[in-house]
Formats: structure tokens, sequence, C-alpha cells
């Protein structure tokens, strides 16, 4: 259904390292290494320690076995429910039965399946199903509030 997926956030790895001189291992280590977006760029803690960027990037790097244990994405803002029961008011004055306006809905995006609910729609989305339904039904524009 989103056409863009969403941005990651913060991303939290398990850093396996094995330390070795000569083909000789001298030593093992794990770090937990997160780092995260902010508005100003990226930062970085090892151990929930704060450290450069470019060190916790040193760290996962210098891994043997990278393990994800944790990931926060920024999922863009939905209709909701309230201008998805306007959308589906709309479609059923054009004449499109309720079963009809989620496979719409799903077309008029180049989806393949049924949508499961249009409150689910982000911004783009929403005015991507209305200009596909203002095209196709014309009078869907007199029906809009």
């Amino acid at each position: 259904m989103n056409t863009t997926a969403p941005r990651t956030m913060s991303r939290t790895w398990k850093a396996h390292t094995t330390y070795r001189e000569c083909s000789v291992v001298t030593g093992t280590a794990t770090y937990t290494v997160t780092m995260t977006r902010t508005a100003t760029g990226f930062t970085a803690t090892v151990d929930g320690q704060p450290v450069d960027v470019l060190a916790a990037a040193r760290t996962l790097s210098g891994a043997d076995r990278l393990t994800v244990t944790a990931e926060v994405l920024d999922t863009p803002p939905t209709i909701g429910k309230g201008r998805a029961c306007e959308l589906h008011r709309i479609m059923g004055k054009v004449g499109l039965s309720h079963a009809q306006h989620y496979a719409f809905a799903a077309a008029a995006l180049g989806e393949w399946s049924p949508l499961l609910s249009l409150a689910d729609l982000t911004e783009g989305e929403a005015r991507t199903v209305w200009a596909h339904l203002s095209t196709l039904y014309p009078a869907a524009r007199a029906f809009a509030a």
C-alpha cells in the first residue's frame, strides 16, 4: 500500500568481534551499537556510551557477526477514520458498492490486492485515490464537502 518504505529512525546491533594476533585468537567481545537519526544528523552509542558516529561504524565494520536487536521506524501519518469515512461516502454516492471501495483504491495505487482499510492510506495515497475517483466519476467532485 505505501509507495515509499518507512525510514529507519534507530537501529541497534549486537556486534560479535574476535580479536586475533598472528592468526591466534586472543579474545572475543560483544558490543551493543545503536545508531539514531536526529533532526541534525546521526548519533551513536556503543554499550550505552555516546561515541562518534565513525567510531560506531568502525565497531560495526570490524565485527565478525552482526545481529539486529531493535529497530524504530518512522511511519508516515495516515488519513484516519474520519477522512476514510468521507471517501467511502463519496464512493457510495457515485455508485460503487462498499465491497468495491477497497479494490478501487488498490487499483488507483497500482496494488494487486484490495486494501484492508482506507483509514491506513497516507495523505499522498489518499490524494491519488481521489484523483482517480474524480477522473473516472466526475460527479464525485459535487459530493465533496
